[in-house]
């Protein structure tokens, strides 16, 4: 070898030794991301977020996978069971409890700055014992929609933000009036209006540590009887009347004067032929809305903690991954930053969207728990029983805490 090779050789080793090593590891960095929003719509639309985070690091590359939200709880799973989970992946909230429980959740606690763009209680819902088990991905809600034609007609002011059901029931007899085909109100009697209602009103399913069901307390058949009275102050059609057509279908067609629904209606809606618009639903003791969201999780396990929480935040948090979702109808990030939505505010019909981002000041979740679809089973099972006249409220209540205290041993 010669000298000047030689020379050349201990340079070389030399600059690479004083590479920091952080440098050297990030350009090996793979992160893996598994999901089920995107699949099948939103393919796409997920690699422009990814495109746009790996231009902004370059040292970190993310491999996607999707699976059908059918499939991919199972997939999951198993993916833990057999000691070789993603990063990086979604969890909806009633799932991200059982995972967090797991503790196979990273605390991103560390990795947020001081000032995060998240509505406060969206980030809150995926707080679990102290850590920061998720960020808040995505977020979908339920208002209250109503006819303003028919609102016109019975000579009755709209809906306000500061509603009570006592208000809504009001307005609804007014409407009722007009005409025998022809109906107020519209609040399923089911099992996720009931526990936001619940929640409206105080109610808990289940004490502080989660040892017995409380849902035949006061609270909560107080909530229940609101909703049956619904359908015998005449306000609501009970099944009988409705003659098998949807409560959307029946407000689409200008015979129901208000309807609670989810915002994933505006759509169904824009072709209505009367004026419309929506409202933060009516309250009981305190204001509350569902919150439906998705979270972005991270592995406790992960080889990666940092690259993999830089994509967390960037999917849930930047503007460009908020812009893509908006403009593309992807569901909407639970972000505190009114200049991502400007475009979503100005579309027309309804055109109290802010009504939306409002509601999230009022998030109430589903109780959760690890025996959830029997759960959800057994209360829907029971709350028919009420609407069909079978049950009296406090009687299907007092068999609800039953079965979910032995749901819970």
């Amino acid at each position: 070898m010669s000298r000047k090779l030689l020379v050349a050789l201990v340079i070389v080793s030399l600059l690479a030794a004083m590479l920091p090593a952080a440098s050297l590891a990030q350009s090996q960095v793979t992160i893996r991301y598994f999901n089920f929003s995107s699949d099948p719509d939103h393919v796409e639309d997920l690699a422009r977020i990814v495109q746009a985070f790996e231009a902004q690091n370059p040292g970190i590359k993310v491999e996607v996978s999707s699976a059908p939200y059918s499939d991919y709880f199972t997939l999951l799973q198993a993916d833990f069971v057999g000691g070789d989970p993603p990063d990086v992946f979604e969890l909806n909230y009633e799932n991200f409890v059982s995972y967090a429980a797991n503790e196979v959740l990273l605390d991103l606690s560390a990795y947020l700055p001081e000032e995060t763009p998240y509505y406060p209680r969206a980030l809150a819902a995926f707080q679990y014992k102290g850590i920061q088990g998720a960020l808040p991905e995505t977020f979908s809600t339920v208002l209250l929609f109503y006819n303003k034609d028919l609102f016109d007609q019975a000579g009755v002011a709209y809906p306000t933000p500061d509603w009570t059901w006592a208000d809504a029931v009001a307005a609804g007899k007014a409407i009722r009036a007009l005409g025998d085909d022809i109906w107020g109100l519209y609040s399923p009697i089911q099992f996720w209006e009931f526990y936001k209602k619940a929640g409206q009103n105080g109610c808990q399913f289940f004490n502080e540590d989660m040892s017995e069901s409380t849902i035949n307390a006061p609270e909560c058949v107080e909530a229940l009887e609101l909703m049956l009275s619904f359908i015998e102050e005449d306000v609501m059609p009970d099944a009988v009347e409705m003659a098998g057509v949807s409560n959307e279908d029946l407000f689409k067609q200008g015979k129901l004067g208000m309807v609670v629904t989810g915002i994933w209606m505006f759509a169904l809606f824009q072709d209505a032929p009367f004026e419309w618009d929506i409202e933060l639903e009516p309250g009981m003791a305190n204001k509350g809305h569902h919150f439906f969201a998705n979270g972005v999780a991270v592995a406790a396990s992960t080889e990666h903690p940092e690259e993999a929480a830089a994509w967390a935040q960037f999917l849930t948090a930047s503007e460009e991954a908020a812009t893509i979702r908006v403009e593309t109808g992807w569901e909407l990030p639970a972000l505190d930053k009114p200049e991502y939505f400007e475009s979503y505010l100005a579309l027309d019909k309804p055109a109290n969207r802010r009504a939306v981002f409002a509601a999230l000041e009022s998030p109430i979740v589903p109780p959760v728990i690890e025996r959830q679809n029997e759960m959800q089973d057994t209360i829907n099972n029971l709350l028919n029983a009420v609407a069909n006249g079978e049950l009296d409220p406090q009687t299907a209540l007092d068999m609800a805490k039953q079965e979910l205290d032995k749901l819970i041993q």
